[in-house]
């Protein structure tokens, strides 16, 4: 057998292998809930997430002045009115299913609502705490 034929062939099923893992592969919110706690290397605690969401840090708004004290609904933007979709993952199937997204808008969000960026901690607990609230 001709080896650049053998080449070839293992390239192809190398390249098919993946594109079919790249695929395959969704985030779920309750891998980034685990990916978070690991990095913290505690236990997510929801009623803290409740109270980080809903209190002030020393900025001007809190998580809930645009999502909501309970983000089951849409929210509004405080500034803009733009509408914003709920934020809990069973009324919102789309929320926490993009890494790349949700780092994104905790990294924007974090820093208009704390100054900082949050700890991977206070995302585990806040994302525990939306995973809690059901339909």
């Amino acid at each position: 057998m001709n080896p650049f034929i053998h080449i070839r062939r293992l390239s192809a099923a190398i390249v098919v292998a993946l594109c079919l893992t790249l695929g395959a592969h969704a985030d779920t919110p309750a891998q980034l809930l685990n990916q978070y706690s690991a990095q913290a290397g505690v236990r997510p605690n929801p009623e803290q997430g409740r109270l980080f969401f809903n209190a002030s840090h020393g900025r001007d708004w809190r998580c809930a002045s645009c999502h909501g004290e309970v983000p089951t609904q849409t929210g509004k933007h405080a500034s803009t009115g733009k509408p914003i979709g709920p934020m809990a993952p069973a009324f919102n199937p789309a929320r926490f299913t993009d890494a790349a997204k949700v780092e994104k808008w905790f990294r924007r969000n974090c820093n208009d609502v704390a100054g900082r960026a949050c700890t991977a901690a206070e995302k585990a607990d806040v994302l525990s705490w939306l995973l809690t609230l059901k339909i």
